[in-house]
């Protein structure tokens, strides 16, 4: 007998067909003898919906209210999971973010999870019962409810797994696992049967759509086997123990022999480059410029601090997520007295490209194989940043299927047959 966690996305629970057949497929973990709890999101849009709300009622709405508000998509969907499993034969109850309680902290909108109380848990599991949590939930001090932020629910259903000592965490989204690239840019992506933790944080990170960042590092930290399923496989599809999907483990359960120098090419276009000119070339200058960006809460990726003018001047630039232009925009021209630049130009339409391997540890040359690759093509690069298993371009986004298309077949990730 195993303990599982099966965690459904929004798209899985879209309406009551859909979570009728997420019920079927519960049903066969638990005819398996599993003990299993289960992790749902909201309704495909639902969230969206109740966001609005909160905005049109105040532009300035108490984010202690909006969790309330926002909270309640989920909510709805582990009580008509438990509805209908029931009507099935299958004994369920859904537990609530302050029934169980999830413990976290008192950042509304954004909370941590700090604690999960698996007494309840536990008996449910224990008499037979399947568990229906609503992720993305919690409560804080007070027993406010709170809210994990937008994907918070991946976060969740590992957090519940890491709880109770869970075999492993299904995730079941619309796609059937995690491919060396984006099955619709290059058709010959294959889908990956292991990846490490590590790989796959970077992948995230870097525009990978399949899981949130903060699921993958928190089951890194806490060692929690997660397995990305579809759930819009047939009745007939094999049981999750079969590994159909994507596991992603620690670099310790990767068999030597698939492990691969680079695993996977991610793209993100949702980056602004920012360039300040005539920055003052002293000590401390650079420092003045991400000061406010940190204060603002605002990533900064990509740093290139051109070669200093004759003038004792420097050209810095920089890259941000798309939706934190406007207000780096503003906090540096705030601070544009004290920074000393000459003219801020910035640039949407850009594309970050990056290759992600943990063989790039132990082989030379990944870094010299895509810049060559991306030369031979005529695609220029804008800037580059690097960690120990991935290195990243920046470039125009007018040539990023291309250049994910060429870097796909330079590093050997083309599957013999189209998928």
């Amino acid at each position: 007998m195993a303990r599982i966690v099966m965690k459904f996305g929004g798209t899985s629970m879209a309406g009551i067909e859909r979570i009728r057949s997420v019920a079927a497929r519960v049903k066969r973990e638990v005819a398996a003898g599993n003990q299993v709890a289960v992790v749902v999101s909201a309704m495909a849009g639902e969230t969206d919906r109740l966001v609005n709300f909160c905005r049109e009622a105040s532009a300035l709405y108490d984010p202690r209210e909006y969790d309330v508000v926002v909270s309640a998509g989920e909510q709805i969907t582990s009580g008509l999971l438990a509805i209908a499993l029931q009507e099935i034969g299958v004994p369920a109850r859904s537990w609530l973010g302050w029934q169980l309680p999830i413990r976290t902290s008192a950042a509304f909108a954004k909370a941590r999870i700090e604690d999960i109380d698996t007494d309840a848990l536990n008996a449910s599991l224990a008499s037979g019962e399947v568990a229906v949590i609503p992720g993305f939930q919690g409560v804080a001090e007070g027993e406010r409810v709170t809210t994990l932020g937008r994907g918070g629910s991946d976060t969740s259903a590992v957090a519940v797994a890491a709880a109770m000592k869970a075999d492993r965490c299904d995730i079941y989204t619309d796609v059937d696992g995690v491919y060396t690239t984006d099955p619709r840019i290059v058709p010959r992506a294959r889908k990956l049967r292991q990846v490490t933790y590590e790989e796959m944080l970077e992948l995230a990170s870097v525009g990978a759509k399949v899981l949130q960042t903060r699921s993958v590092g928190l089951a890194m930290k806490e060692n929690v086997r997660i397995q990305v399923l579809s759930s819009f496989t047939g009745d007939d599809a094999p049981m999750a123990d079969t590994l159909p999907g994507t596991m992603i483990v620690g670099e310790e359960e990767i068999d030597e022999m698939e492990r691969q120098l680079i695993t996977g090419i991610a793209h993100d276009k949702n980056e602004a480059k920012i360039t300040l000119t005539n920055v003052p070339d002293l000590p401390g200058a650079v420092a003045s410029i991400f000061e406010p960006l940190a204060e603002g809460a605002i990533n900064v990726d990509m740093i290139i601090q051109n070669i200093a003018h004759q003038t004792g001047s420097t050209d810095v630039t920089f890259t941000v997520p798309s939706a934190d232009l406007a207000r780096s925009i503003d906090l540096l021209t705030n601070a544009k007295a004290k920074i000393g630049f000459a003219d801020l130009v910035h640039d949407t339409r850009v594309a970050k490209i990056s290759v992600v391997g943990v063989g790039m540890r132990s082989h030379a040359g990944v870094a010299s194989t895509m810049f060559s690759t991306l030369g031979a093509r005529r695609i220029n690069i804008l800037a580059i940043s690097t960690s120990e298993i991935k290195v990243s371009v920046l470039i125009d986004e007018d040539e990023t299927e291309l250049a994910v298309r060429v870097l796909h077949t330079a590093y050997g990730l083309d599957a013999e047959e189209a998928a």
